[in-house]
């Protein structure tokens, strides 16, 4: 039950508008990575470094807040963190002298405006003190929550699902913060991986379920934490472990504690970050994730094998399956696909005359490695499928005898709701067409998935078992098991 009490929270708000891309996304998009740094003078310095590091996980926006001993400070702006962080001169836009601070980089999902006020990290002022916070993931009944809120009286700055949990941490009447924040959570449902800071403490936590994933690390005598460890790699930091399912870590003057969330969950980590999501040299959960996509290809290339002269990846994040399926069915592997890594999300607005001309902008073939060949295009998934086609036309065009296309994961069916911008169910290719039409769409001499029994013997080694599995696969199975209370509410409603 909510406290109807004052309202004792204030965020600032601020003005800046954030142009989204022009243009559908054809992949999936991860809704945010965080990062958090305690101990160090260079705090900044690093953050910065550690969200650049991390920008794969959105490229919409990004923040930090730095607290110097005193005061908070507080820099937010749109595009990448080069673009808002860096100056052409290469010195820093935002530097204070401060030894804490967190991150975040964004693309938006939850809230879907794309303004400053939804730009993260949030600074709110509180009857206990400050608290800045950082959210990947997202909240399953946040409506229902702020519509709480406020009638009890409380305001909101953003339409973010993340600045629900400040405001149930102020109406918390626990004395400590740790106690504070297991009151809050314990009121939300859904994914969260939160950095959060106050001013004497760095607090990490991972939902009880442990959708997303989030990393702890070391740096002389600072701690870091991070969505992910490649960004524990570009300032040399060591990474100590991941954070636990529904685990507290709090950093303060006496070091590291650990504490937990009075509430349990089943493990399910979202099975798609290791499979797109994750940088390939970021390691979770005992393995790196290329060392795991390899093995998702070699999987796949035991349930579909096809004779061809050629296994080609979808740069970049089809690069490690076909790695695994070349090695495993003794067919060469070539790049032959080239990305562009100029082509950038503002570069050009086409007219439907030529709009087709967006892939070449991204995609190019080398003929010399598909000419006369029977080329196999391996690619991680399909998702609204306007992709796929384009490519292998254009392998198609470069010469290939013939093109067949094998997707490391099973068809992606059905749209997250814990942290990922999908696309709704209609537009998912998988949801609306049959293996058949599919493979007649792309325009393949063949097309296969990775089954989820598949996808499951190559991560864990044995395949899925119902509850006892560790993995989120709502995507391919629509097997929901966080509570959708917002969006269970839409459908009565409609």
């Amino acid at each position: 039950m909510l406290s109807k009490r004052h309202n004792d929270l204030v965020t600032a708000p601020m003005k800046l508008h954030i142009q989204p891309p022009e243009l559908p996304f054809p992949k999936l998009r991860e809704e945010c990575g965080v990062f958090g740094l305690y101990g160090d003078k260079e705090a900044v310095t690093y953050t910065t470094l550690g969200l650049h590091r991390l920008q794969h996980r959105g490229q919409e926006a990004a923040g930090i807040i730095a607290f110097d001993g005193t005061d908070f400070h507080t820099h937010k702006a749109a595009g990448l963190v080069s673009e808002g962080f860096v100056a052409q001169d290469g010195q820093s836009r935002f530097n204070p002298p401060a030894s804490m601070a967190i991150g975040h980089v964004r693309y938006s999902t939850a809230g879907g405006k794309a303004g400053l006020e939804n730009v993260q990290p949030f600074l709110a002022h509180t009857q206990r003190g400050e608290v800045a916070l950082a959210h990947n993931g997202n909240l399953t009944n946040a409506q229902k929550l702020r519509t709480q809120l406020m009638a009890d009286g409380r305001t909101f700055q953003s339409t973010s699902d993340s600045e629900v949990i400040l405001h149930l941490m102020a109406t918390a009447n626990d004395d400590c913060m740790v106690d504070t924040l297991k009151t809050a959570l314990g009121q939300v449902k859904g994914a969260y991986a939160l950095v959060m800071m106050t001013r004497k403490k760095m607090i990490g936590v991972r939902d009880p379920a442990g959708v997303r994933p989030l990393v702890l690390g070391q740096l002389g005598d600072a701690y870091v934490l991070a969505s992910e460890t490649c960004a524990l790699d570009i300032i040399e930091a060591q990474y100590l472990r991941d954070i636990e399912p529904g685990e507290i870590v709090v950093v303060d003057e006496d070091g590291l504690h650990s504490y937990h969330l009075p509430h349990t969950s089943p493990h399910r980590f979202c099975i798609f970050e290791s499979i797109y999501f994750m940088r390939p040299n970021s390691f979770f959960d005992g393995q790196y994730t290329s060392e795991l996509r390899e093995k998702l290809g070699t999987q796949l290339a035991k349930e579909s094998p096809v004779e061809a002269d050629v296994i080609a990846p979808v740069p970049d994040s089809g690069i490690s399956a076909a790695v695994g399926f070349a090695t495993a069915s003794g067919i060469p592997f070539k790049n032959a696909l080239l990305r562009s890594h100029y082509a950038g999300r503002t570069f050009i607005e086409p007219s439907d005359a030529i709009r087709h001309f967006g892939t070449k902008l991204k995609h190019s073939v080398n003929p010399a490695a598909v000419k006369g060949q029977r080329v196999v295009l391996v690619d991680d998934s399909i998702v609204r499928g306007t992709t796929i086609p384009k490519i292998v036309d254009m392998v198609r065009k470069a010469g290939a005898r013939e093109v067949h296309v094998r997707i490391s994961s099973p068809p992606f069916t059905h749209p997250c709701f814990y942290g990922v911008d999908t696309p709704t169910q209609k537009e998912l290719t998988a949801h609306r067409m049959s293996l058949a039409e599919i493979e007649k769409m792309s325009g393949a001499d063949s097309l296969a998935y990775l089954s989820i029994d598949g996808l499951y013997q190559a991560v864990s080694g044995k395949e899925r078992n119902g509850e006892k599995r560790d993995f989120c696969d709502a995507c391919f199975t629509g097997e929901y098991t966080l509570p959708l209370v917002d969006e269970e509410a839409k459908r009565k409603e409609g």
